[in-house]
């Protein structure tokens, strides 16, 4: 082959190298989660599952009651040690170390046998003895770092929500970025009040068990079955059923479809498209190569007739363009590899994953190298040297070459795949697009505008001062505070007592304390009723819980659950978890959790213990007014650090993988029109050069230029517009599919496969009319003399 037709074919192998290699590792790093652990096959994770008679579905979370797994390692033999791990930070924790003071987000505590259970690797300490001490905390080295800078940390005391002295006993790796258990600093549960508790309610902890050699998961499973079969029978009479699933840890980050997990989860269905991406790319790249090297076929037509005349063998021409097309196979893959090498950082950024060729194994790399050069060079390079190596050495001699109908086909049918891969790609984007904004600029019910939030757990008369100081500011509307983030709720409750309902009703609903003024700060808007009153706070002052009248405030999917319409619920009487009161008002249905799911039914209450403090602001001089609460915060909690955001960042946060499948989405169409190009201009290139007399006939005729240039390009058009009329339907499909994961969704209008088609026509009429001017163009007897 030219020069330059050697160049475009490494550049288009390159390019889909370089991308089936940023895919590939992204899998790889998936698919390796959690695997590090040297007992990773004899680990479960226990997960909690509940449904009411009146609940419509189940609910599944990865969070346990204190009891479940202390009891299962000692009802079950099978189990060698259990260990509970409970999330200390819950959006930060302040740690002091003399002048230094961060808001740790990644600070957990477990039972003592954790690092028997799971093989983080120690720099300093004893795994078996770390945790021994209810003050021990072990830290990562980076920690370590931060902290101590080259002090030896171990006997080092840190502060922790400035009174719990914590003493380092352990220095360990970085946590891998593939596991699910990711931490900073991790102490003993011991320190924690709830260690000395063992209920079968208020789930909190992420609870693991260690199953000895040749125990099936199985086995151990029927017996949690049949043991809280007994323990919670009386429940299940009155239609309250609960159960507990033992997932094996490696499945945990891939296949668990159980909310509030320690890590974002990832998606196995994601996975298996991601990998027919890759393999699409890799697909593409040869077709290109294929395309280009059949279309130049014509040049080396002589080559190969005196070749053979000279003697050569067709399994020696065979051979020879295998050794070509291995050689340029090869330089693709070291060109792609260098490509991918410059790309893992931005893919890292789009992906939410630290990528890099070190997430290979240096043997694997190699093989997968040696695997790739294999198969691209068979794929690609095969029919080109059966085709080249088949040509009639008198036919290729004079010059009169031509491509058989098959062999035409075959290439047409292959710009034609390339074609509804492109298409189908910009039909995704878009919808993909499409859906983000909506997400972006659907009303949730909540006015998350200059919203600030600071995540610190405070009491209620702390809630109260800091207020009555941070209320008088210039530029702060209202400020109030919540258990959780208003926009990702996650308390499992039960109405278990309701006016009019029979005694052993039950409703799982989700469930949201407050400060008093949370409503009127978010601006969620009241059918019924009327907003907390400062009477509904006085109550939490009574000592005696039984005697407290508390003020509820549901939504409207609360009410109808309930069989009442909100001016019915307006003053009945309910219990939640044991909390007696009346419901004050019935608010709209606002988004308190991923657009993903449909709004459920949700109980709002004012409490006296929160982790959310929200400042409304003005939005005017936002600097001075954020350094002022600054300001204000130092004095009021000196043992946190001021870290804040603001709401609509949080919530732009909640989609930003919606935002990153929008942007890899985006990247790849332009590779595979790029790469879809280069083999429609492969395929121009040689249809030109078998066209050359007829084109020249019609010049000396009379035609003009733009008709040659429609004639020649007239043919690859329909090509493309039947790429359209395939990829529309695909990607129809695929994308339905794909917005069936939100409950609130755009619909696919008709004017993305127009656009989309269009938008392809274009692109291949600018690559194809390059081939055709140049046609259009030429001497006509110099055409005329090259037909001959």
């Amino acid at each position: 082959m030219n020069r330059v037709t050697s160049l475009i074919s490494i550049a288009g192998l390159a390019v889909g190298i370089g991308c089936f290699m940023l895919l590939a590792t992204y899998l790889l790093n998936e698919l390796r989660y959690d695997t590090f652990h040297v007992n990773a096959d004899r680990i479960v994770r226990i997960v909690y599952n509940y449904k009411s008679a009146d609940d419509s579905e189940a609910k599944s979370v990865g969070v346990t009651p204190t009891a479940a797994a202390p009891v299962f390692k000692q009802q079950f033999q099978d189990v060698a040690e259990a260990v509970r791990v409970y999330d200390y930070s819950s959006g930060g924790v302040g740690v002091k170390y003399q002048d230094k003071l961060f808001n740790e987000k990644r600070f957990l505590l477990a039972d003592e046998p954790f690092f028997r259970m799971f093989s983080f690797k120690f720099l300093q300490g004893d795994p078996a003895t770390a945790l021994n001490d209810p003050s021990a905390v072990v830290i990562t080295a980076s920690t370590a770092k931060k902290y101590f800078g080259s002090e030896n940390p171990l006997g080092k005391v840190l502060k922790v929500k400035g009174n719990n002295n914590m003493m380092v006993t352990g220095v360990i790796e970085d946590v891998p970025e593939y596991s699910h258990i990711k931490f900073d600093l991790l102490g003993s549960y011991a320190i924690a009040s709830r260690s000395k508790n063992l209920v079968w309610d208020s789930a909190n902890d992420y609870s693991y068990l260690l199953l000895k050699p040749g125990v099936s998961v199985a086995s151990v499973q029927n017996k949690v079955n049949s043991f809280l079969n007994n323990l919670f029978k009386d429940a299940a009479r009155q239609g309250y059923h609960v159960w507990y699933t033992l997932e094996p840890l490696k499945r945990v980050h891939l296949y668990s479809t159980a909310s509030d997990n320690l890590t974002p989860q990832g998606n196995i269905k994601a996975l298996y498209i991601l990998g027919v991406v890759a393999i699409i790319m890799l697909l593409l790249a040869c077709v290109n190569f294929l395309n280009l090297v059949t279309a130049k076929a014509i040049e080396r037509g002589h080559e190969i007739g005196v070749r053979k005349v000279m003697g050569a063998g067709r399994m020696q021409l065979f051979t020879q363009f295998m050794i070509e097309a291995a050689m340029i196979t090869t330089v693709s893959i070291i060109v792609g590899f260098l490509m991918a090498q410059s790309s893992f950082g931005w893919f890292s950024n789009f992906s939410g994953q630290q990528l890099s060729f070190n997430t290979w194994n240096t043997s694997w790399l190699v093989i997968a190298s040696v695997v790739l050069l294999v198969i691209v060079t068979f794929l690609a390079g095969t029919y080109p040297s059966l085709y080249l190596s088949s040509f009639n050495p008198v036919v290729t001699l004079k010059g009169k070459m031509s491509g058989s109908k098959s062999s035409s086909f075959l290439r047409k049918s292959l710009v034609i795949f390339q074609f509804v891969v492109s298409v189908f790609f910009m039909i995704c984007t878009v919808i993909a697009g499409s859906q983000l904004h909506y997400i972006q600029n659907l009303n949730v019910g909540i006015n998350r505008d200059q919203v600030m939030v600071l995540n610190s757990w405070q009491s209620l008369d702390e809630m109260r001062s800091f207020n009555s100081e941070v209320s008088q500011l210039p530029g702060v509307l209202n400020v109030t505070a919540s258990y959780d983030s208003p926009l990702n709720v996650g308390g499992g409750y039960s109405i278990n007592k309701a006016d009019g309902k029979s005694s052993n009703y039950t409703l799982s609903v989700t469930a949201l304390p407050v400060e008093r003024n949370f409503i009127k700060t978010l601006g969620i808007q009241l059918i019924q009723g009327h907003d907390f009153t400062l009477a509904d706070e006085q109550q939490l002052a009574v000592k005696d819980e039984n005697q407290r009248v508390y003020g509820f405030i549901i939504n409207e999917k609360a009410a109808a659950a309930l069989g009442w319409k909100p001016e019915e619920a307006v003053g009945k009487r309910i219990s939640l978890n044991g909390r007696n009161g009346e419901i004050r008002a019935v608010a709209h249905n606002f988004n308190f959790a991923s657009i993903r799911q449909e709004i459920t039914p949700i109980v709002i209450f004012t409490d006296s213990y929160f982790g959310k403090i929200l400042i409304k602001t003005s939005g005017q001089n936002i600097t001075k007014t954020i350094e002022a609460i600054k300001q204000k915060w130092a004095d009021f909690k000196p043992s946190a650090p001021f870290e804040y955001h603001f709401l609509d960042q949080e919530f732009d946060e909640m989609y930003k993988s919606e935002q990153r499948t929008g942007s890899i989405l985006t990247a790849f169409t332009l590779v595979t029109i790029f790469i879809s190009c280069l083999g429609l201009f492969g395929l121009a290139v040689f249809s030109t050069k078998q066209r050359v007399k007829e084109v020249g006939v019609r010049k000396v005729l009379g035609a003009s230029v733009f008709s040659i240039v429609r004639l020649v390009s007239g043919d690859f058009l329909k090509l493309v517009i039947i790429s359209v009329i395939i990829a529309s339907p695909i990607a129809w499909y695929a994308m339905h599919r794909w917005l069936q994961d939100f409950a609130y969704k755009i619909s696919i209008q008709i004017w993305v496969f127009i656009a989309a088609g269009t938008t392809a026509l274009l692109v291949a009429f600018v690559t194809v009319s390059v081939q055709s001017l140049k046609a259009a163009l030429a001497n006509p007897v110099k055409s005329l003399r090259s037909g001959d």
